[in-house]
């Protein structure tokens, strides 16, 4: 009967060992996506965060699709060798992301800009590629805006906007929308809103209500 009662005493204690043991109460690490460097070796903070964020995930490999057309143009603006520097200049601004106060909003933002800035300067990199996750720049004229806006769009999950005129410019997140597409987002200046349903576009910003706007041709 002894043996009986020490062996229970053992697997009792056991089992309360184990329930207590870090390992059992370990969250299960989040799933690592497929980037355009090594998951498994990323050592930047910015880096491990684009390897467990779906959406980053997608915005770096589509970047990456940009960049790499890109260096095929030689009529690229800048030119092939420039766009090589430029990019390694934004891979290092992209990692300072990791010391913003959101430093997911700050990577969208990156991203957001890098590619306007890859599809503006090359029509190489414009290519109607069936599996594209970008369009654009497109440009629209808004009423009582003296500026056309030119839009740049990442059809990610969700969407990202970026939009940029004069000397401003902003990044936009997609918002749930009963109709259309929506996309908002905030500065130091204020609320930005971006409204799409077929043809008809409305934009709002800091200090002025919806204004409508008016697709251009594409050339």
């Amino acid at each position: 009967m002894k043996t009986v009662t020490a062996l229970y005493a053992c697997l009792l204690a056991a089992s309360v060992c184990a329930a207590m043991s870090p390992c059992a109460h370990a969250a299960k690490p989040a799933p690592l996506f497929k980037t355009s460097f090594d998951c498994a070796t990323a050592s930047a903070a910015v880096e491990k965060l684009i390897c467990r964020d779906a959406q980053l995930a997608q915005m770096d490999l589509e970047l990456t699709r940009l960049y790499r057309l890109a260096l095929t143009d030689e009529r690229s603006v800048p030119s092939p060798d420039k766009v090589t520097i430029d990019q390694q200049f934004w891979i290092a601004a992209r990692n300072q992301c990791a010391s913003e106060r959101e430093p997911k909003v700050c990577t969208i933002r990156s991203y957001a800009e890098r590619a306007h800035q890859l599809r503006q300067g090359s029509a190489i990199v414009r290519t109607k590629d069936p599996d594209r996750l970008t369009e654009g720049p497109l440009a629209f004229r808004c009423t009582g805006f003296n500026t056309p806006i030119a839009a740049t769009f990442f059809t990610t999950q969700p969407g990202v906007v970026y939009l940029k005129w004069a000397n401003t410019s902003i990044t936009l997140i997609q918002v749930p929308s009963d109709m259309g597409t929506r996309y908002a987002g905030k500065d130091n200046q204020g609320n930005y809103s971006f409204w799409q349903d077929g043809n008809v576009v409305l934009f709002q910003k800091p200090g002025s209500g919806q204004m409508s706007c008016t697709a251009e041709p594409v050339s």
